[in-house]
């Protein structure tokens, strides 16, 4: 095991916002029309309100509680866990990471470039809520022959 760096996190966030795209704002698209991209509206209505916010975060919390972590990183074979026992994170930790994303935004983004030179490799986010993300680089031994058998 070791502690997931910027680059491997980064690439789980992409795979997460072409999920997001699709299983949210495509439905959106289709409801409110070109509108919806080119209003300026801050929220179209119930259903933005549903699925652009609400059923987001339930969903992202939900993953991280039943799968430790989300699409992106579970392709990548990351899991985000309490940062001091390795174990599952809680519910409380799950909610408090989710809206401690938005202190780690604020400032240009620091709270989630800080994940590149802390030596646990965690973002604010992570600290507030006491997670890391690992992943796992057992690697198998490649055999050919009999030995593969």
């Amino acid at each position: 095991m070791e502690y997931a760096g910027f680059w491997i996190r980064f690439g789980a966030l992409l795979i997460d916002m072409v999920f997001m795209s699709i299983v949210f704002l495509f439905p959106l698209t289709l409801i409110y029309g070109e509108e919806y991209w080119l209003g300026d509206q801050i929220v179209h209505g119930f259903w933005d309100m549903l699925l652009g916010y609400v059923v987001p975060i339930v969903v992202t919390i939900w993953f991280w509680l039943r799968y430790m972590g989300t699409p992106g990183k579970m392709a990548l074979k990351l899991r985000i866990v309490d940062a001091s026992s390795g174990e599952k994170m809680s519910m409380e930790q799950a909610i408090g990471r989710y809206f401690a994303y938005i202190l780690a935004t604020l400032p240009l983004l620091l709270g989630l470039l800080w994940v590149g030179v802390d030596r646990k490799k965690q973002g604010w986010h992570d600290k507030l809520a006491g997670t890391v993300v690992i992943r796992h680089r057992g690697k198998e031994p490649v055999s050919f022959g009999q030995e593969a058998q």
